[in-house]
């Protein structure tokens, strides 16, 4: 592979706004592929790809390396080196990389490999929790596929086309998809590819949505004409998908604390042509006092640890303290217990997190079910998606009935 000195610098520079200056990896290689519009999508790939991977095993690479943090551009240099020689390339003759040491790089990481908070490049403290949550044998495998590149999937907008039509567009593009039979919106790439510069993007037929997250809108049972409250709403991924399944029909409210999110949302409702939702930011406990007992179906997505997403938020490994799970716990259980009131009887709400973690997930559920607010409710099903069984991001649902 030929290697070309401006694409490593600007990969040495996106590592040092991440791990330097504490920017998020996405916002990072953004800002810096806007740097030479001469980039092709092939360079502008490599760019990408190659940080994302040097920030999946940051810890890996940086003890192969010998170097600590904060890293000084020279240690960055370095450790694109150990990529290098990790994925079985010739290392430049260029001046960051002379004296590499190829035997011993590829010693140390034979050494590294046998322990696994090396080996999958992760805190110590989150190797603990992992193994005390999930069990040695479960954690190590589902870290180790946790660490994998993420597909594309994308969602079809069923509410402007079907699955097999929007297959046979994006192929005239020359953009290759499978399907998967588990997921039936889902279209899944078999290259990656900027679909969003696509105007099948633009016109509204399709999201960027992974499969595991196309999971918990149809978990809610939804059906046209149905009153439905998406609680954690955000950018509207899930807001949108409900829109689709209930036909336009009935009325979706997406709320959220956050007014900039809500915008996003509004503007990806108009492109996907969804007329049924509306926004409320929570601005007071007056907004969910006023929608009590009157939904026939709601969605918590719960703010949680992102732990089943780490193959599309690899710095979320290095951004991540014990201190925010304890504190987003605690918030979990207060969105089901303060946001649960606004279900009529005979209702349904859908609990979900992209956590694996049980402590975020069925305990949360136990706890609420075992409280005051949760005693008129009932569990009517749960599911929980894993990465290394399910081939796409970690999730966790619970369905559960009020009472009559």
């Amino acid at each position: 592979m030929r290697f070309h000195h401006n694409l490593l610098q600007a990969t040495v520079d996106a590592l040092h706004n991440i791990f330097n200056d504490g920017k998020y990896a996405d916002q990072a290689i953004q800002r810096i592929l806007k740097r030479d519009t001469r980039w092709g999508s092939r360079d502008r790939g490599f760019i990408a790809e190659t940080t994302y991977d040097i920030v999946r095993y940051k810890r890996l690479y940086a003890a192969i390396a010998n170097v600590k943090e904060p890293f000084k551009p020279a240690d960055l240099w370095r450790m694109t080196a150990v990529w290098i020689v990790l994925k079985g390339h010739d290392v430049p003759a260029w001046e960051e990389y002379y004296n590499t040491p190829v035997r011993r790089i590829k010693g140390k990481f034979d050494e590294l490999s046998a322990i696994t908070k090396y080996r999958e490049s992760i805190p110590d403290w989150m190797d603990e929790m992992g193994k005390e949550e999930l069990g040695e044998e479960l954690w190590n495998k589902e870290i180790s596929a946790l660490n994998q590149q993420a597909d594309v999937v994308l969602r079809t907008n069923t509410l402007q086309t079907d699955v097999k039509t929007l297959q046979e567009k994006l192929l005239a593009l020359e953009i290759a998809t499978t399907t998967d039979e588990r997921f039936p919106d889902a279209l899944i790439l078999k290259e990656r590819a900027n679909v969003f510069q696509t105007e099948l993007f633009q016109n509204g037929l399709f999201e960027v949505q992974d499969a595991g997250s196309q999971t918990i809108a149809p978990f809610a049972q939804v059906e046209p004409g149905m009153r439905v409250m998406d609680s954690c709403a955000g950018a509207g991924g899930k807001s949108l998908h409900l829109a689709a399944l209930m036909e336009n029909k009935g009325q979706i409210i997406s709320t959220d604390i956050y007014n900039g999110k809500l915008n996003e949302l509004k503007r990806r409702a108009r492109r996907a042509g969804a007329h049924n939702i509306e926004t409320r930011l929570i601005d007071s406990t007056k907004v969910i006092k006023k929608l009590d007992g009157k939904m026939d179906r709601l969605v918590i997505d719960a703010p949680c640890s992102g732990l089943g997403v780490l193959r599309r938020n690899p710095d979320a490994k290095w951004k991540l303290e014990p201190e925010f799970l304890d504190n987003i716990r605690k918030t979990q259980q207060e969105i089901l217990q303060s946001y649960s009131r606004v279900v009529k009887p005979e209702g349904m709400m859908v609990y979900a997190t992209c956590s694996i973690l049980p402590s975020e997930n069925e305990k949360q559920v136990e706890t609420f079910l075992n409280s005051e607010s949760g005693a008129d409710f009932e569990l009517l099903d749960s599911q929980s998606l894993m990465a290394h069984k399910d081939g796409f991001d970690g999730f966790y649902m619970a369905l559960m009935k009020k009472k009559k």
